[in-house]
């Protein structure tokens, strides 16, 4: 992968959308585009920014080591996994957001649980 594809597939596995994400890392939404459209690389003043937002290394987003594998890596999705990813697919960009944050916070819920039944 290229950078800008690997910055790309960082955005998207984040769940970001690329105005979010410009907004976070103070990048302007015409320079994200041209990223896109021309596939040109992000200057070396950005890659800080970028880094900071999506929360890999620079040598990750530069070199792809930890990142390519992760992209090609082959994931197996029984029945119910597949119908919660078509059910969040199904969802506009809010629903979806909202969902991660109340899966998250169940987590989050169950790992309280767990504790006190520990006691």
């Amino acid at each position: 992968m290229t950078i800008t594809e690997r910055l790309f597939f960082l955005i998207k596995e984040r769940g970001l959308s690329q105005n979010a994400f410009g907004k976070a890392a103070g990048i302007a939404p015409s320079t994200i585009s041209d990223w896109k459209r021309k596939g040109h690389n992000p200057s070396a003043d950005k890659i800080m920014d970028i880094c900071r937002v999506l929360e890999v290394s620079p040598e990750a987003l530069l070199t792809g080591k930890g990142i390519d594998e992760a992209e090609v890596k082959e994931t197996k999705v029984d029945y119910k996994e597949k119908q919660l990813l078509m059910e969040y697919e199904g969802l506009n960009e809010d629903a979806q957001k909202r969902l991660l944050t109340y899966a998250k916070k169940l987590g989050e819920l169950t790992k309280m649980e767990d504790l006190t039944w520990e006691k």
